[in-house]
């Protein structure tokens, strides 16, 4: 297996892929490297909230206004909403005046070498719902009401990840990309029967929990340690609960889930960090697709039946299904 590994979309990267056969060179995984990274780059120039002439930052302000979208923009927000409803509101892009209120108004490395701006801790105004973003299918224009901003960061980053792994794919006969906890599998590693991924301990990074062990698809981690800050006073993160607009107040510190689709892993991760063990129950009632694990602040690991087959964890940690 050869690896690349970089930074973009504030996240570290890893690229892994094995050559297709016995006649496969260093030379054409290391093209596959290239092509997988330039087509990342080039949607984080797109898509990135955090760029001024970016396409995301061009749509939200024709707020009040049709936009004609790329398919590609067109299809990310179509999934948003679709993921909107099926999450009952938890994932919700038009967060974004609520994160820069609590903060979360420039990229994290910046916010980790300049800190935040004290003057965002105003009040919560009233912001449009998310349920009023108008789509034109047949001509891929998008209306967002007049004073709404969104942000694809999460849904983005997963989806980038997937599509960066459909590429590389064609060079290889196996291949990962991880892009800052948003995996996506192609293919089986010769000899294996399935991939073998880390399930990281929140509260010590360099330490892991767990052995997850599944096969091509998706695996995301949604945490509230990694990116954090303090305002004022006040200790932030950057997962939003759309019910108060304010950052998720949780029993847990991560979940990671296993799905299909990398968009599907990184929001179904998000929507069940916000509503934590109390509610995971009957929220995955209605979305038996996906597997997930939970770690909570002493180290306990929470799951699904279906994810509990599929990792093999540290001895003395408690397994608790829900």
């Amino acid at each position: 297996m050869e690896y690349l590994e970089f930074r973009l979309m504030n996240s570290d990267i890893v690229l892994a892929a094995e050559a297709p056969d016995a006649e496969g060179s260093p030379e054409q995984i290391q093209s596959g490297f290239r092509a997988a990274r330039k087509l990342m780059e080039d949607y984080e120039r797109r898509f990135s909230r955090f760029l001024t002439d970016s396409e995301l930052a061009r749509m939200n302000r024709s707020a009040g206004r049709w936009f004609c979208a790329s398919p590609e923009l067109f299809d990310l927000v179509r999934l948003s909403r679709t993921y909107f409803y099926q999450t009952g509101g938890l994932f919700d892009p038009s967060i974004l005046p609520d994160l820069k209120r609590a903060g979360y108004d420039r990229s994290m490395e910046e916010i980790r070498i300049y800190g935040v701006k004290q003057q965002m801790m105003e009040n919560r105004g009233k912001r449009p719902s998310f349920e009023a973003v108008r789509l034109e299918e047949n001509k891929r224009k998008i209306w967002l009401p007049p004073g709404m901003e969104i942000d694809l960061g999460g849904i983005a980053k997963g989806w980038i990840a997937e599509q960066a792994a459909r590429l590389l794919w064609t060079y290889t006969s196996a291949c990962a990309v991880n892009a800052g906890g948003d995996l996506y599998l192609m293919g089986i590693p010769e000899g294996r029967v399935d991939w073998e991924v880390a399930l990281e301990d929140p509260r010590y990074p360099d330490q892991d929990l767990a052995v997850l062990r599944v096969g091509p698809g998706a695996v995301a981690t949604s945490s509230i340690t990694k990116r954090n800050w303090k305002q004022g006073n006040k200790h932030q993160h950057h997962l939003i609960d759309p019910r108060s607009g304010e950052p998720a107040v949780t029993d847990w510190l991560s979940v990671t889930v296993i799905a299909p689709q990398a968009a599907t892993a990184e929001v179904f991760a998000k929507a069940l960090l916000i509503v934590g063990s109390d509610q995971a129950i009957e929220f995955l009632a209605k979305n038996d697709e996906i597997a997930f694990i939970a770690v909570d602040r002493q180290g306990k690991l929470w799951g699904s039946p279906e994810s509990m087959e599929r990792f093999n964890a540290n001895p003395g940690i408690f397994q608790m299904v829900v």
